[in-house]
């Protein structure tokens, strides 16, 4: 950004001025919606592309985000990223996905080409052309920032922002040690949802709808859940004390068998079967104990079993006492990942309009090396009411659409929200405000840092 840190703030409107009020018109506004997309989306990073979709030289993808669009490619030196656009007359070079080793990427329009270094090696007619014209520097593509991480590669259309570990923060150490990096795509489904962004990013941003909106979890592992909202801290066990140890680990095993139901990485089958296969184990009697020691057994059983498997499982058990993480983590702006025992769901959401954006899920775990399936190349894109999602999908976007709806509603001015457990919605919408009114790049990122674990946390100052 231009703005320095000693530069004066420039007009947000619709800005937060009370962090437990969030202000409507932020979904549906023009003007707000054109600020994103210049002060926001400009100077962050984006999640681009998993790395085994370009796993050799000459492989690339296309990333594309609100009107400009990137080429993503693995040269002999590492990933690097392009601006799409011919230095002739603007056409793009490319779609979708390929490999171009030899060949390079070439116009479509008038033949011009460039190999995937970036640099022009052939002008149709040269002759046709001042020399001025024809500079090779000048005629080179324009390089993109890009740095992988999490398996996957993240652009930058800032030269100057904070790298994406830096903006991340101690949550990216935490991370990488569940050997993310080294998980592979199952599937990817896609959807078109008629909601603002940021409503579909803040619906998975609290546990608090589960009640409500996953009533089938909820039944499963009633307890759990009202341990953590219907009651007081402290007021309630996260089992039923009035059943045996025994029954309470068959309600847990049926929340696993739920979340796993069509999700995969949200807790895969692999995982499930284990658990299913530590039903009969000998417990301590006292509920909550046997039920954390349960939840040992099966850490320790995934992380055997993973293991001998030939996977590059974590130990579980060691890293939820080092490294812990939450239910859900963000990856600011529009990534974010559900990490269970092996696997993860990766959902990934970009803007399309003021009150459309795409949204993306990834099923990702670990195998084998020399046993990894196919890359996923392309999205299988569905109806957001499609009956072909997972069950816990098809309940999730059967709200975000009408909370879109009602934010309309007239008299309707703010969402107010919990200060306790929906706090991450109001540290993600103040870190907004933060960039479209151009605080300085290292404080934007020093508040990044306050989003990590911040799933079912309090609402924070983060002095932007």
């Amino acid at each position: 950004m231009a703005e320095g840190v000693d530069a004066p703030f420039r007009p947000v409107p619709f800005q937060i001025v009370d962090p437990e009020r969030i202000p409507t018109p932020r979904y549906y506004d023009e003007e707000f919606y054109r600020l994103e997309n210049e002060r926001l989306w400009a100077h962050t990073w984006q999640m681009a592309c998993r790395l085994e979709q370009i796993p050799n030289v000459g492989d690339w993808i296309e990333y594309s985000n609100l009107g400009k669009s990137v080429i993503v490619v693995r040269t002999k030196d590492g990933v690097k990223a392009f601006h799409n656009a011919c230095r002739h007359r603007g056409v793009q070079l490319v779609k979708g996905h390929g490999s171009c080793e030899i060949q390079g990427f070439t116009c479509p329009f008038h033949g011009w080409r460039w190999n995937i270094e970036g640099k022009n090696t052939f002008v149709y007619g040269k002759h046709l052309f001042s020399e001025q014209q024809l500079d090779q520097e000048d005629l080179a593509l324009p390089a993109c920032r890009v740095e992988e991480w999490l398996g996957c590669a993240f652009i930058n259309y800032d030269d100057n922002a904070p790298s994406v570990r830096d903006c991340i923060g101690p949550l990216a150490d935490r991370l990488d040690q569940y050997n993310i990096d080294k998980m592979r795509a199952e599937w990817c489904y896609g959807a078109v949802l008629p909601a603002n962004w940021k409503v579909a990013m803040e619906a998975f941003m609290e546990g608090y709808h589960v009640m409500r909106t996953h009533p089938q979890l909820h039944e499963a592992a009633g307890p759990l859940y009202q341990s953590m909202y219907q009651e007081p801290a402290g007021h309630a066990a996260p089992i039923n004390p009035k059943v045996s140890t025994q029954e309470n680990i068959k309600a847990q095993l049926r929340h696993m068998e739920l979340l796993s139901e069509g999700m995969a990485g949200m807790c895969h089958a692999k995982d499930v079967e284990t658990a299913r296969g530590l039903m009969n184990v000998d417990l301590p009697a006292d509920q909550l104990q046997g039920m954390m020691t349960w939840y040992g057994m099966v850490n320790a059983e995934v992380t055997r079993q993973g293991r001998e498997r030939g996977e590059p499982t974590p130990d579980l058990n060691a890293l939820a006492v080092s490294h812990p993480i939450k239910a859900v983590e963000f990856i600011f702006p529009h990534y974010f990942l559900l990490p269970f025992l092996s696997s993860v769901s990766a959902y990934r959401i970009r803007p399309l309009g003021p009150e459309s954006c795409l949204f993306e899920i990834w099923s990702l775990t670990l195998f084998p090396e020399g046993q990894e399936p196919e890359p996923v190349m392309d999205t299988i894109m569905l109806p957001y009411d499609s009956k072909e999602f997972p069950p816990i999908p098809q309940q999730d976007y059967s709200n975000i659409p009408e909370q879109q709806i009602g934010l309309h509603a007239e008299g309707f001015e703010f969402m107010r929200l919990s200060k306790t457990i929906e706090g991450l919605i109001s540290n993600y919408q103040q870190l907004i405000d933060g960039y479209l009114k151009g605080a300085a790049p290292e404080k934007l990122a020093k508040a990044q840092h306050e989003l990590g674990s911040g799933f079912d946390g309090p609402i924070k100052n983060l002095d932007l």
